[in-house]
């Protein structure tokens, strides 16, 4: 079968595989559709950061690895022991790999597990291919109101939900988004389910902010204005939280000091640099700076609220490519393109 593997970075190829087979305990899924993670771009550029050049201890693989962790698929086959899905179950995955027997693990909180990896970036296969055999813990079905595509859109809205309801944030609260590209898109719609009052979104591309103002955010461009001094202005002194949600070191410190007395700074990017602030920005206005990695407990939910018209497909994806498209298309699109927000791919 088709499948894209990292090799190194700068270097994913479309390959010839074996198809993976439903061994026990595992349940094997004919992927649909399959979305390109901002990781997944920093993998390509960077990495590696979570895929392993040594043998995972989870997964027991080890680069060259097959890529993709936001999918959704049809079940074909279930493995000996398998009881919570069966063939013809449309489904998607919560990738996280964790031992279960750490601390983090023995406390529920199995995303800051010691030895935790993704299925798509720790090996094991992954959702860009045409099949992928997955631990059937991982497995959540997708109710008819939900579609294959939504269902691909449930992982990266997991990380926005998991943002929010990680943060301090109350029903009327006000919120700023730095940064709305796919997680930053899918917090402004968190923060919507969450009862934010007001949702100030920051944001240089033009098509971004446009999609940002759709989801019924106030839109923010900062080459026209000093975005924190607008947002202090407009909130009378700033937001209760503020969401990192680009990965750029400046753009840190600019999330803090749009934040009230006492407000909050969430970190939800993933940053490939250091980014220095001063502990003063933090202390002098006894403000607080957190962050989370992925999500935990919270793919029902996303789940229920898809259903209710929530994480909209028509309003996020910007981009439908195949399989044998991946690479130009896909991730070399995205580099060219800053505009996009979402691309899925159709495995086929």
């Amino acid at each position: 079968m088709k499948a894209l593997r990292w090799h190194n970075a700068r270097d994913i190829r479309l390959e010839q595989i074996d198809e993976p087979q439903a061994l026990k305990g595992k349940v094997k899924v004919k992927v649909e559709w399959c979305g390109i993670c901002g990781s997944d771009l920093h993998e390509y550029t960077a990495g590696p950061i979570f895929i392993p050049t040594e043998t995972h201890p989870l997964s027991g693989d080890k680069a060259p690895i097959v890529l993709g962790h936001e999918f959704s698929g049809q079940v074909v086959e279930v493995g000996e022991g398998v009881t919570n899905v069966q063939a013809g179950d449309r489904v998607t995955v919560e990738p996280i790999y964790a031992c279960g027997e750490c601390e983090a693990c023995k406390q529920g909180m199995y995303n800051l597990c010691d030895k935790m990896g993704f299925f798509g970036l720790a090996g094991g296969g992954g959702g860009f291919s045409e099949y992928a055999a997955v631990p059937a813990e991982m497995i959540h079905k997708l109710p008819e109101a939900v579609s294959f595509e939504q269902g691909a859109l449930v992982e990266p809205s997991a990380v926005a939900l998991h943002a929010v309801r990680q943060s301090k944030l109350k029903v009327g609260d006000k919120a700023a988004v730095f940064g709305t590209g796919p997680i930053g898109l899918l917090v402004i719609e968190a923060l919507k389910a969450s009862g934010a009052s007001e949702i100030y979104a920051v944001e240089l591309s033009d098509i971004r902010r446009q999609k940002a103002a759709e989801l019924g955010a106030i839109v923010i461009d900062p080459k026209q204005c000093d975005a924190v001094s607008e947002i202090q202005k407009r909130t009378d002194g700033g937001v209760d939280v503020a969401y990192e949600v680009t990965g750029v070191p400046p753009v840190l410190k600019q999330a803090i000091h749009a934040t009230k007395i006492n407000g909050e700074t969430m970190i939800v990017s993933i940053f490939e640099k250091e980014a220095p602030i001063h502990p003063h920005d933090i202390v002098m206005k006894e403000r607080s700076l957190t962050g989370i990695i992925g999500y935990r407990d919270v793919f029902p939910a996303v789940i229920s609220l898809m259903a209710q018209g929530y994480f909209p497909a028509d309003k996020l994806v910007t981009k439908r490519i195949t399989l044998d498209e991946v690479i130009e298309e896909g991730f070399e699109g995205l580099l060219k393109e800053r505009d996009q927000v979402k691309i899925l791919v159709k495995a086929e």
